[in-house]
């Protein structure tokens, strides 16, 4: 087992050690991965994976559970313009606990969210110059967010950078918190978000159907190379269903069933029961070519309807 496997009772029970992919997914494409040990909080890994994007997709706005979380991310993803949009298991608890104003909490009267202190904005003022310094270094990827967090927790507890940073993010997030209580379409659009990271994880499952998807490595090298192949190859998979799925609501427009294309046009790319992950791969032959035009010809035959409809 390699020097960064720890025990991890979440993913390998609680006698095995291990080390985790963890995935950036952005409208069902897994664009950014980067191994970490279970042990680390996924909270500390969101800019880093957000700031290595190289793909042509840039997410606008990034979703995550309440692993996801933390005292800075609301902030950091802010100034480098991405909007923070976590799903919190315990919303009205987060709420009585982490909502802040600008204000006294009296001068708020007998309201139903009430804030449980004031901001502290000169302490942000005067720090700002040594935070300018932590967002330039981030920026120019000097240094990374889990460095930054690991310095700033050793840090004195009421050390005025960490402080000024954490007192930023609660501006950030207790808006947030408020839209999302508002907000019945932002609460629906990262549960979505969240489910489509859940089926992707399902689908690598999938892939890596060895030994349970638990496959044993014996270098940090190795572990590296199977977390990519098994991406390349979900993002193969995913790619062939877009295909398909595109051509096939071409095909439903052109003939003006408009309906089958909108019930189409909902289906996730994420699926995998037509797929064979059991069979015999031979790479000194020439692969027979997929008919696509055929595979669509067959599906073109059937109308689809919303679930619960039923066609004339």
């Amino acid at each position: 087992m390699t020097f960064g496997a720890r025990y991890g009772p979440k993913y390998f029970g609680r006698s095995k050690k291990g080390r985790v992919s963890y995935t950036l997914v952005a409208s069902h494409l897994p664009i950014v991965a980067r191994m970490i040990g279970p042990h680390e909080h996924e909270s500390h890994y969101v800019f880093d994976v957000l700031k290595n994007n190289a793909t042509d997709l840039r997410p606008v706005r990034h979703s995550t559970d309440t692993h996801g979380t933390n005292h800075v991310n609301s902030a950091l993803l802010y100034l480098f313009g991405y909007a923070f949009a976590p799903r919190y298991k315990n919303l009205p608890r987060t709420m009585a606990t982490n909502l802040y104003g600008f204000q006294h909490p009296r001068q708020y009267g007998d309201v139903l969210l009430a804030p449980i202190r004031k901001i502290n904005t000169e302490l942000i003022v005067a720090e700002w110059d040594n935070l300018l310094r932590i967002f330039a270094s981030l920026a120019l990827k000097t240094t990374s967010q889990h460095i930054i967090v690991r310095k700033l927790s050793a840090y004195a507890r009421r050390n005025s950078t960490r402080q000024a940073l954490w007192e930023l993010d609660r501006i950030l997030n207790s808006l947030y918190m408020l839209d999302y209580v508002d907000s019945a379409p932002l609460r629906q659009h990262v549960q979505r978000a969240l489910n489509r990271g859940e089926q992707y994880h399902h689908l690598r499952r999938a892939v890596s159907y060895a030994n349970i998807g638990k496959l044993r490595f014996t270098t940090e090298e190795d572990q590296e190379l199977w977390s990519e192949c098994s991406r390349l190859i979900a993002n193969c998979i995913i790619f062939y269903n877009l295909t398909l799925l595109d051509r096939l609501i071409a095909q439903k427009e052109a003939a003006g069933d408009m309906v089958s294309a909108a019930v189409l046009a909902e289906i996730a790319p994420v699926a995998w029961q037509h797929i064979n992950f059991y069979g015999r791969y031979e790479f000194v032959t020439i692969p027979e070519r997929i008919d696509l035009e055929a595979l669509i010809a067959a599906l073109a035959n059937h109308t689809y309807r919303p679930e619960g409809v039923v066609a004339a």
